[in-house]
């Protein structure tokens, strides 16, 4: 199992608007079979995301498909190019594989 988490930077000003964003890819992410969660920091160090989204995945294939299809069935194109407007810099994408730590 691995989790894809996305952390994004963005202006105090544009942060519902990014929320906005977040949540409708999340719920895409959910329609697709994925558990996914958006996360906000409630404390942040130096240069630390404003907002983060995590998806679970069971193979590395899914994340190119959930980039492909972008925000559910309409596409990402136009998702994907106004959220990015928002942002202070590219996402930070984090790939983790998840421990599976055998039953006690």
């Amino acid at each position: 199992m691995y989790l894809a988490r996305f952390s994004y930077d963005v202006l105090p000003v544009n942060r519902e608007r990014a929320l906005d964003f977040i949540r409708r890819e999340a719920e895409a992410a959910r329609q697709a079979g994925h558990t996914a969660r958006l996360l906000i920091p409630l404390t942040r160090g130096q240069g630390g995301a404003a907002l983060q989204f995590e998806v679970e995945l069971t193979s590395l294939d899914q994340l190119e498909q959930l980039r492909q299809r972008g925000a559910g069935p309409h596409g990402g194109g136009d998702w994907m190019h106004a959220f990015s407007e928002i942002l202070l810099s590219p996402p930070a994408v984090e790939i983790l594989r998840m421990d599976a730590e055998p039953a006690a």
